[in-house]
């Protein structure tokens, strides 16, 4: 099957190309995103494999759907950038990657609580001028802080472990409790709770209409003052403006994101040559308590082989007429 994979760098190359050996697709491998504008990359195509930052509404998916293509192969577990509905209007297949490393994401979280919490960044910096000061680098001990988990997916679930091997109090939101987490002491309430009592929060929950701004001005009000927030899930899921707010205020006291709400037009690409047009993600750099890392917690090598494997079997199931388990099911408007 010719594949069109779009948003390519050299690491989804490489892993892709060595997992093809197994399936013997066509691959070709495109730089741009795919959008409305760069869907006519896609012609002759049967199949477009995509990640998070692609444009997948109706007119992307109806200008490849009109080039040939038949299959949506998303390099990611996330699918909340298709527009399912479209989709199931033009009979595309669209299949996803559900899990390829729950660890590389909980490790991250935990990598940005540590780094946020013992100010690592600024202490590497501080050291490299030769400046060994330990004023303003205060931290505290996770052990027996309070930690609350928002979804309690493989992500959260994983995350909590890591959590609960500091020794930190668990708490977690998530209208389907794991019982794996209940197993360490999790305990399960609502989220105006979980925030008032927590000095770390950690999302780890889909994107979804009734999840988008999950954390508003709202919502954080109830937010213990001087916590630390860590989003490593999606962007959409914070209200950008209203953390502002809260980092202005000090109802935030660290903030710590490897996601952003617009990062579509800033991550994973080198802008260090241009000059950022988005004042608002420029004024979140500006904080001294915040740290920003550009969507890499999917990304460790395990991650990437996992995201490979998945991706080319979904494929191979389409072009031989197998069910696909990670077929994302569409049920068209009425």
């Amino acid at each position: 099957m010719k594949v069109a994979v779009f948003s390519t760098k050299p690491y989804d190359r490489q892993f892709l190309e060595a997992e093809n050996l197994a399936h013997g697709h066509e691959l070709l491998f495109l730089e741009p995103r795919l959008t409305r504008e760069t869907a006519s990359l896609a012609e002759g195509c049967a199949a477009a494999c995509v990640f998070i930052n692609d444009t997948l509404n109706g007119e992307t998916l109806r200008a490849i759907a009109a080039r040939g293509v038949q299959l949506i192969a998303l390099r990611s577990a996330g699918f909340n950038h298709v527009d399912l509905h479209v989709a199931a209007e033009l009979e595309l297949t669209v299949v996803r990657v559900p899990a390829y490393s729950p660890y590389a994401v909980a490790e991250h979280a935990a990598a940005l609580i540590l780094a946020l919490n013992r100010k690592i960044y600024r202490a590497y910096n501080r050291v490299r001028d030769d400046n060994f000061a330990l004023e303003g680098l205060l931290g505290f001990d996770l052990h027996g802080s309070t930690v609350g988990v928002v979804g309690t997916g493989r992500i959260g679930q994983c995350f909590a472990q890591i959590m609960h091997g500091f020794g930190c109090r668990l708490l977690a939101y998530d209208p389907y409790p794991n019982a794996a987490c209940q197993s360490l002491g999790v305990a399960y309430v609502e989220l105006p709770k979980l925030l008032a009592a927590s000095d770390i929060v950690s999302l780890h929950c889909p994107l979804t209409p009734a999840s988008h701004h999950l954390l508003n001005a709202e919502s954080l009000q109830h937010l213990k003052p001087g916590a630390m927030l860590i989003n490593t899930s999606r962007g959409g899921l914070l209200d950008t403006s209203a953390a502002i707010a809260g980092l202005k205020s000090g109802q935030i006291g660290y903030l710590g994101i490897d996601v952003y709400e617009q990062e579509e037009s800033l991550f994973f690409e080198d802008l260090s040559d241009t000059v950022i047009q988005d004042d608002t993600f420029q004024l979140l750099q500006s904080f001294p308590n915040v740290l920003i890392t550009a969507h890499q917690g999917f990304f460790t090598r395990n991650a990437l082989k996992n995201i490979a494997e998945t991706t080319l079997a979904n494929i191979t199931d389409f072009a031989r007429g197998r069910v696909c388990p990670n077929r994302i099911p569409l049920e068209k408007t009425s």
